[in-house]
């Protein structure tokens, strides 16, 4: 147990330097590592994780100049990562920062490091100057992404890495999908000025805030009206587009986003699988608090012969398992846990559920091929290898999203199955 207040600057660093060690280790966010902070200091950690874990690069690079020698205290260290990039972008209080560091570095390691903490920060303000231009001089390190995630953005996007870089790098927008089933755009929009909150129409039912918010905070979230869904994401129920009464397939549907969008649109027979029960459960609660009603299964999509019936559908939304390289913003836990080779273990799972996926479909049926990803073997690349075994199939549209300040990074193809 901590003896500092848990209101105080000082917890929130002391906890977020152990959820970043925790990442480091191996572990992922989704593993619930916010959870176990206690709910007072929660939003104060999650701002500290998250901006770290983004900067990760450049503290590192930092404290590759700042240590005469490696650190082996690993909490010490992200201690350290946290300080950096709280200072970096807390300029005004940057003794206030120091100090609380110091008072988190006492409740580690018996406070062997308080000293180590104190002199690490201090020279980097003084040194910071001399530190920041050597940081600039260095691509790989000013990208704060890893040697082989930069080169394949470099690869693949010569004229824009910088672009996608700097927008994986910064804090992601938040975009909500109105519930036209329960009241329009505009309705909703004038709600939100109602209460103070700036938005601005995007895609077909989407609003773009200003800036981010509880979702305890916006009106009628609790009675369905509205749910949190990037613009990018929200392209797919058009692009699927399926007519009145057709029989269609979510078959990696969990949380459940696409599945409700493409409910909202429509009357619709539609089928949700995901591989997890627990994740169903997610898909079951997000349909419920909209008024939305599916068919939820847990099924490997992959394996027909445990939850095929036989009977084709009209259109298929296949929002494969990828490395997600375009929402990487999001989750930045990703950047440090990924591996390259991790990049044709997804191409080859993708690969399977396509060539799987594509047998369900009637012929004149429509399968919206769809990715978060960055990486071409992922998305144009399996497209190619796809349309190169399947004479009956036909490209009909294919669009890759690059990250910007208002969307995420997406893939997407609409294939035809020829008659």
């Amino acid at each position: 147990m901590s003896g500092l207040p848990l209101d105080s600057l000082a917890f929130a660093m002391l906890n977020a330097a152990r959820v970043d060690a925790a990442v480091l280790a191996g572990q992922s966010l989704a593993d619930n590592l916010l959870g176990r902070v206690d709910p007072i200091a929660r939003p104060a950690v999650q701002d500290l994780v998250y901006g770290s874990l983004r900067r990760y690069g450049r503290g590192d690079f930092l404290l590759g100049r700042l240590l005469a020698r490696p650190l082996d205290a690993p909490e010490v260290r992200c201690l350290l990562l946290v300080a950096l990039y709280r200072l970096d972008t807390r300029p005004d209080a940057i003794h206030t920062v120091v100090d609380q560091a110091v008072a988190a570095a006492g409740e580690l390691a018996e406070g062997r490091f308080r000293g180590l903490v104190n002199g690490v920060l201090r020279n980097y303000l003084r040194q910071q100057p001399e530190l920041l231009a050597g940081l600039a001089a260095d691509a790989l390190a000013s990208s704060q992404h890893p040697d082989w995630w930069f080169q394949r953005l470099q690869s693949a996007y010569p004229e824009c890495w910088g672009e996608i870089v700097a927008a994986g790098n910064a804090p992601p927008p938040m975009a909500l999908r109105v519930n036209l089933r329960r009241g329009s755009r505009e309705a909703y929009l004038a709600r939100l000025g109602a209460e103070g909150i700036g938005a601005t129409p995007a895609g077909e039912a989407g609003l773009l805030l200003d800036k981010p918010l509880p979702v305890e905070r916006l009106p009628g979230f609790g009675e369905g009206l509205v749910s949190v869904q990037d613009p990018a994401a929200q392209m797919a129920a058009s692009l699927l587009d399926p007519a009145p009464g057709s029989r269609v397939l979510d078959a990696c549907a969990a949380p459940g986003g696409k599945a409700a969008h493409l409910l909202e649109r429509g009357d619709i027979e539609l089928l949700a699988l995901d591989l997890k029960p627990s994740r169903c459960r997610r898909v079951a609660e997000n349909l419920a608090r909209l008024g939305l009603h599916a068919e939820i299964k847990a099924a490997d999509c992959a394996r027909l012969d445990s939850w095929w019936d036989g009977r084709p559908f009209d259109a298929v939304l296949a929002d494969v398992p990828c490395t997600a390289s375009g929402v990487v913003r999001r989750n930045p836990d990703a950047k440090w846990l990924r591996r390259e080779t991790d990049v044709a273990s997804f191409a080859a799972t993708q690969a399977r559920i396509l060539d799987a996926l594509w047998q369900v479909l009637r012929p004149g049926g429509k399968l919206l091929y769809a990715t978060c990803s960055l990486f071409p073997e992922e998305n144009a690349g399996q497209i190619t290898r796809f349309l190169a075994a399947r004479p009956d199939a036909r490209r009909d549209h294919e669009e890759q999203i690059l990250p910007t300040a208002d969307h995420d990074g997406f893939f997407y193809c609409r294939l035809e199955k020829r008659v």
